[in-house]
Formats: structure tokens, C-alpha cells, sequence
């Protein structure tokens, strides 16, 4: 991680606020500071368009067709990949002041400032400024896009002359096929997917708005978006509005004098379907415009408002001794929502829809981080993400047969089900990702108690993994079942037998599912299941192989690893990461470097499969030799940092994963937020810190603090109850806010949790022996002392 050259956002614990307009940083602050559902993602672009870095606004899960690229074909390759368009952009509001365009690149900017406000769910712009003909006038603007109309999102633009009379001309649009950035080396073909990537099927313009219906020219999707306007100001203001192919704009002129203020309220719809017809699309927005101009512009942040307080009542995560990170917390876990909320059965992409980063793909991030915050925060996001996944299974049953597998092979990467990763190592071979998914099931129904989603959802997905197990796996001579040829969640390393995280999770995934499929019999019948075939996931996952180095007295990351040459770290020069950049596969495959948490994070998923002995003795073994090229990892570092005692080490990587991209530790915060890291953040204080553990037993805690904190709080919901967990230096408070009575373990001690809070004392930390990372790459000490 690149240090940040310093920041851009003031640090306050509710609100994420730039002080000032600071164009080299626009890239990062499009990002943090974009809006979205789930369903409608905004970048954080000002409103007048110019200047930006990228122009951005997405429909989850629409996308263009592209070809793959491949020196050479082979069978089973994917033939196309699936890239995320940046669709019709509705919010454009450019401003003449007496035919001066308002643009910050000329005249005299007096005062910038814009805010994220995390509770409010909205972002805010405060501009004055002075045209080069010296007017003055105050912009305010509100932005945001609705969590419960899920196809609205509104803006509210104020325009305040301060010194003389002016002649104000606003011009609000919609415009598709708006010119994006050149991608420079990048892939041609990708260039071409994304230019002029819409074709018009209709334009209508009313009296205070428009509507442009667009549809793709390969991948056969119909987007439709609408505007309207509500305008207040001085009398004699004039509207208009036209249409074009891909040009709708609303005109708003008036005389304003000091004082005055002209308001306008522009309410946005989007929608897109791949099989309803033009006029249904287009019936579809208009009618969701009309819901929200009933609402109206005070309707809809009162109802933002209250789904947030709702959210945080539950969410907030406290933090005492570090403001930063306390700050960077809310934004993390504000994001996670941002990326769930409305998705609906959709998929939740790595990047949110934030940007384009990842072709708007969707990794085994969503599974492994992101659904652990939302199966705990909003449930029925989470439900409705591995819902995603069941409506899959149809491509992912062809994917597997195309492969010679039984079962389901979930695509590495994806935007509709279809495999979209070129480079099969890292993709076809990552079959890791059927067991995230069917984990996913595992810790969502522990978490809910959703008995009903286990039969109706659970169970399919968990069949078709565990089939896609038994048919990969083999019993070897001795007995043992192994599973050869695959990639784990380490990108350095591809190819391989017996990965430990993958064997691990694969045995979970076989023992999950003989487990529902022997609770819900009729049920998994009509699935084809027998006890002949459970009984052979049971045996599998019994035998499975997990290699043990006994020299070492370590897990190898896969059989044979701690046999490689060890990479010469000391002489890789600090530019030169990521490696991937610099180095080809071949040498980082067959050296022991690691790029982002793997072994580890078997470790975080499978506490129970190792003894304490040898969680502490992999940790130090892995952190020499994990470089964290990849913003997966520091989060699962700090989980397992915290488990096994170095909570000055926890403590760092967690502010690592919290602040990528508010201090833009990667320096690529401009391709969109780093979703899975935002999530991971939750994760390394809930199961980190607070040493939560959850299964069919129940829920555990094992807390620790650090000696730099002085109190973290955090909320859950659990079987429909509301709990919160107080850690301080020398106790821990659990409260059950809400619900039924019911019992915990604290450190290994049970609690019964009932009306009145319990206390019980935090243990003292152990003392343990320093580790070490790769020479250059430890963490940032945020800690003091050494």
C-alpha cells in the first residue's frame, strides 16, 4: 500500500466533507463520494458535468457484450465477457449566469465544499462563485438516490444571485452515450463495447421533462430513464423542454435579483429489463416518477432519513481513541449497504456501482465479505444476494457439464451467471467459489434462523455445490480425498492440489449439505438426492486431505508449497508492487509469495479446524511471506491478528482496510470503492476484535481491545433480535436491545442475555512473540510504542 500524500476529507465522525474543490483528487472523491441502491448508482460527479474524471451512471447488472481476448482458443473457454455501461446520465443541471457558463476552471471560485452525509443519506454542494463579467451567485445542491423507491433518485439545486440582477439560465438533461475517458493501452475491443453503446428506441419530451428509452446493440437490454421538474422562484420563469435520440433537457430561465433564489427539484427514473417490452419499460419509469413527485422533495428525504436511522440503530459501530477510523468505519459500512440495499436479486459487483472497476463484475468477494456485514445488518439484502446466485444455477449446471463436473460451477467472475474471466487459472480454476456461496447459505440461515430460505433457497444451492465436490475430488490410495488442479483465493499461486482453504471449505460445504438435505428429505428428493449420496458427501468431507508440513509444524498453503523457493523480497524494489505488474505468473507461481490472505483466511472461516498452537504458528509462517497486493487481505490479516494475540498488528491492518479509500491507500480509489474491503472492515471488528463466531450452537464472543482504544460498540441482528456488544480496557457489556430472551458464549463461558445487560471482565492479552512481513511491506503503525 502506497502511503497517501494527504487527505483530502476532513475527519468528523457522521460526515464525510471536502473542505475545498481539489481537481487532481477528483477521480477518488467521484468515488467516495457516489450514491447508490443497489439498484442506481451515481458517481460523485458535480452537477454540471465538467470537470470530471469519469462520467458514471449504472443499472445493476446492465451490461454490454464484449469479445474475449485469447492468443490462443481452447475448449471451455469462455467466449464473452460482460462489461457494465455507463447509461443515460440524469444528473446534468449546467448554469448560464447573464450567458456566462458556470464552470469552476474559470472566473474566481470563492468557496467550495461538499458533503456525504452518512445518517442523512444524501450528498450536499456549497459553491460560490464569481463569473469572469463578475457575478456572484451560491449554489446549493442536494443529491440522492432513494433506498425505498428504488428506481428514484432527486436533486435539489439552488441558485442565489448576491449582487446584482442576472439573467439565470439552468439547463437540466439527460444524455446517453455521453463521451467517457480514453482507456489508453487498454484493451481495444473493450473501447469499442463502450462507445455509442446504446441505440435510441425513443424520445418524448413534456412540458417539465423527458424521457429517452435506449437498448443495447448485442447484449439485447432496454433501458428507459425520465425526468421531471419541480421549479420554484421569482415570477415570469420560463420552461421548456425537447428531446433528441439521446438527449432529453429541460430549460429554465429567469431574472433573478439579490437575494432571490431560483429551486429546482429534478426527480429521476431508471429502469431496464431484458424481456419487457418499449412501452412497458416506458410506462414502468413514468409511473415511478409520478410515486415520487406525489412524494415529494421533502417526502423523500424524510424517508431516507428514517431508513437510515433504522439501519444505524442496529449498524454503528462505536469507536473511541481514533477518530479517523472511526469515521472510516461508517463510510465502509454505509457503502456495504449502498452496494446491497435495492439490488433485489441482483448481483452485488466489487466495486458496488461506484464505477466500472472489474467490468462491473461480480467475485466471490460477495459471498466471503460482503454478505457476512449484510446477513447481520440487512438481512434481506443478503437473501436476496444468494437468491442472485439460486437464479443462476441454470448457467452455472452448463458451465460445470461443459467442464465434465457434476453439479454447479458458479462463474469466478460475472455480471448475469455466464463466466466471464478469460485467463482460466484465476477463473475456471477457482472453484473455491462453490463453497463460499454454499458458506454464505451456511452463516445466512445461523444468522437469521430463516428455516423457509434454507428449504426454498439453501438447499438447491447446497446440493448442486456438494455434487460439483464429489465429482471433483477423488479418494487416493490411502484412502483420503483430494481435490487437485484448483486455484485458491491467493492469486500468486494457481494450479494447485490440495489447497487448504479450498479442501476446508469443500468439507464444510459436503457436511452442510448432508445436513439440510437429511433435515428437509421430500424436499431434497425431488432434487434427486438419496441417502447413498449423502452418505458419500459425509465420507468425503471426512477423508478430505489437509496437508501438514511437520517439519515446519505448519499448514502449507497447498501440498508442496513450503517446499518452494522462497521469493527474495529484500532485493524487489518498492516500485515494482503489485507484483503483477512487474513480474510474470510463472515466477510468482512457483515462489513462495502470496498476494493476499489464503491459508489465513481458512483460518478466519475455519477457526475450528485448527488448534491454537497451529493458528499462531501459520500466522507468523504466512505474514513473512504475504505481501498484500490485493485489497482482500489486510482485513482477514487483522481477524486472525486479533485471535491470535497481536492486537497492536490487528489493530494497524484494520485501519488499513478501512482507509483504502478514504486516504486512497491503493491509489486506484477512481476505478470505484473497494466493496469487499469496506465489508472486511465489519468483519475484523465483529469477528476480529469481538471474536464473534456464529453456527448451529449459537453465537460466541471472544473480545479483545487494543491498548490504542478505549471502547468499541457494535450491533447485530440475530434470529430476529437486536444485540449490542460493548468492548472496553477491562470489560464487556452484551445487551439484548430487542427480542426474545437467549444465551451466548463469552470466551467460552455461557450468558444468559435477558432484560438486564451483562458484564463480564475482558481477559488479560496474551503475550506473544513479534512477526514479521516481507521487508517493505508491513502495515502502517497506527499504534504507539513498538
Amino acid at each position: 500500500m502506497k502511503p497517501d500524500a494527504g487527505r483530502t476529507f476532513a475527519v468528523e465522525p457522521w460526515v464525510v466533507r471536502e473542505p475545498t474543490l481539489d481537481i487532481a483528487a477528483m477521480g477518488q472523491t467521484e468515488s467516495v463520494f457516489a450514491l447508490s441502491n443497489g439498484h442506481i448508482g451515481l458517481r460523485g460527479n458535480l452537477d454540471e458535468g465538467d470537470p470530471h474524471h469519469l462520467p458514471g451512471t449504472y443499472l445493476n447488472s446492465f451490461y454490454e457484450v464484449r469479445p474475449l481476448p485469447y492468443a490462443e482458443g481452447g475448449y471451455g473457454y469462455p467466449e464473452s465477457g460482460q462489461t457494465i455501461i455507463n447509461v443515460t446520465n440524469g444528473k446534468l443541471i449546467r448554469l448560464l449566469v447573464d450567458d456566462e457558463p458556470f464552470d469552476l476552471r474559470y472566473g474566481k471560485l470563492r468557496r467550495h465544499e461538499r458533503v456525504l452525509d452518512l445518517r442523512a443519506g444524501t450528498l450536499t454542494r456549497e459553491v460560490e462563485w464569481e463569473s469572469p463579467a463578475g457575478r456572484v451567485v451560491r449554489v446549493h445542491s442536494t443529491r440522492l438516490v432513494s433506498l425505498t423507491q428504488r428506481a428514484i433518485a432527486a436533486i435539489c439545486y439552488e441558485v442565489e444571485v448576491l449582487d446584482e440582477p442576472a439573467l439565470l439560465v439552468v439547463q437540466s438533461e439527460l444524455v446517453a452515450n455521453e463521451q467517457l475517458p480514453t482507456r489508453g493501452a487498454d484493451d481495444p475491443r473493450l473501447e469499442a463495447a463502450l462507445t455509442n453503446a446504446l441505440e435510441s428506441e425513443m424520445h418524448r419530451a413534456d412540458e417539465a421533462g423527458a424521457t429517452l428509452v435506449h437498448s443495447t446493440r448485442k447484449s439485447g437490454l432496454r433501458v428507459a430513464a425520465a425526468m421531471d421538474h419541480e421549479v420554484h422562484g421569482p415570477e415570469g420563469i420560463k420552461i421548456t423542454s425537447d428531446a433528441t435520440e439521446d438527449t432529453g433537457s429541460t430549460t429554465i430561465i429567469g431574472r433573478v435579483k439579490p437575494g432571490e433564489t431560483l429551486k429546482i427539484v429534478k426527480y429521476l427514473s431508471y429502469g431496464w429489463s431484458s424481456q419487457r417490452s418499449l412501452p412497458a419499460v416506458y410506462d414502468q419509469v413514468r409511473a415511478a416518477l409520478a410515486a415520487a413527485r406525489y412524494t415529494g422533495w421533502e417526502g423523500l428525504l424524510r424517508e431516507q432519513a428514517e431508513y437510515l436511522e433504522d439501519f444505524w440503530e442496529t449498524a454503528d459501530v462505536e469507536i473511541d481513541g481514533d477518530a479517523e477510523l472511526q469515521q472510516a468505519v461508517r463510510l465502509a459500512t454505509f457503502h456495504v449497504l449502498q452496494a446491497g440495499a435495492r439490488a433485489e436479486r441482483r448481483c452485488i459487483s466489487a466495486k458496488g456501482l461506484t464505477a466500472d472497476g472489474y467490468d462491473g463484475h461480480t467475485f466471490w468477494d460477495t459471498e466471503t465479505f460482503c454478505l457476512q456485514v449484510l446477513s447481520f445488518l440487512a438481512p434481506d439484502a443478503a437473501a436476496d444476494a444468494l437468491r442472485w446466485r439460486q437464479s443462476i444455477l441454470p448457467k452455472a449446471f452448463e458451465r460445470a457439464q461443459q467442464l465434465g463436473l457434476d453439479g454447479a460451477a458458479f462463474p469466478w467472475r460475472t455480471i448475469r451467471g455466464e463466466e466471464c474471466s478469460g485467463y482460466w487459472p484465476a477463473g475456471t480454476a477457482a472453484f473455491h467459489i462453490n463453497a463460499d456461496i454454499a458458506d454464505a447459505v451456511r452463516r445466512h440461515v445461523a444468522a437469521t434462523g430463516d428455516t423457509q430460505f434454507e428449504l426454498e433457497t439453501g438447499l438447491e444451492i447446497l446440493v448442486a455445490t456438494a455434487r460439483l465436490w464429489r465429482s471433483l475430488g477423488h479418494h487416493d490410495s490411502a484412502g483420503e480425498f483430494r481435490i487437485d488442479g484448483v486455484t485458491g483465493p491467493d492469486e500468486y499461486s494457481a494450479i494447485v492440489d490440495n489447497n487448504v482453504y479450498t479442501n476446508l471449505m469443500a468439507q464444510l460445504n459436503l457436511r452442510y449439505a448432508a445436513e439440510v438435505a437429511a433435515k428437509h428429505p421430500r424436499s431434497a428428493a425431488k432434487l434427486g438426492v438419496n441417502s447413498e449420496e449423502m452418505a458419500s458427501w459425509r465420507d468425503a468431507a471426512a477423508s478430505m486431505r489437509i496437508p501438514f508440513d511437520d517439519e515446519l509444524r505448519v499448514h502449507p498453503q497447498s501440498e508442496g508449497f513450503t517446499k518452494h523457493k522462497i521469493w527474495d523480497f529484500e532485493r524487489t524494489p518498492a516500485d515494482t508492487y503489485p507484483l503483477l505488474l512487474h513480474y510474470p505468473y510463472f515466477d510468482l507461481y512457483r515462489k513462495q509469495v502470496i498476494k493476499q490472505a489464503d491459508l489465513v483466511l481458512a483460518m478466519q472461516l475455519r477457526p475450528d479446524a485448527f488448534t491454537p498452537e497451529q493458528m499462531r504458528r501459520n500466522f507468523a509462517y504466512y505474514e513473512a511471506i504475504t505481501v498484500r497486493d490485493s485489497s482482500l487481505s489486510a482485513c482477514t490479516q487483522s481477524m486472525v491478528a486479533a485471535r491470535t494475540g497481536h492486537l497492536d498488528l490487528a489493530y494497524d491492518y484494520l485501519a488499513e482496510a478501512a482507509l483504502i479509500d478514504l486516504n486512497n491507500l491503493a491509489g486506484n480509489t477512481d476505478h470505484g470503492m473497494h466493496i469487499a474491503s469496506m465489508a472486511g472492515t465489519w468483519v475484523a471488528i465483529t469477528t476480529g476484535l469481538g471474536g464473534m463466531t456464529c453456527d448451529a450452537t449459537g453465537l460466541a464472543f471472544a473480545p479483545v481491545l487494543p491498548a490504542a482504544l478505549t471502547r468499541i460498540s457494535f450491533g447485530l441482528r440475530w434470529q430476529g433480535r437486536h444485540i449490542r456488544v460493548t468492548i472496553t480496557q477491562d470489560d464487556v457489556e452484551y445487551t439484548l436491545v430487542s427480542g426474545p430472551p437467549m444465551r451466548l458464549r463469552h470466551h467460552g463461558e455461557p450468558v444468559a442475555l435477558a432484560e438486564d445487560p451483562q458484564v463480564r471482565p475482558l481477559p488479560s492479552p496474551p503475550t506473544v512473540d513479534p512477526v514479521e512481513q516481507p521487508y517493505g511491506r508491513a502495515p502502517r503503525q497506527r499504534h504507539h510504542g513498538s
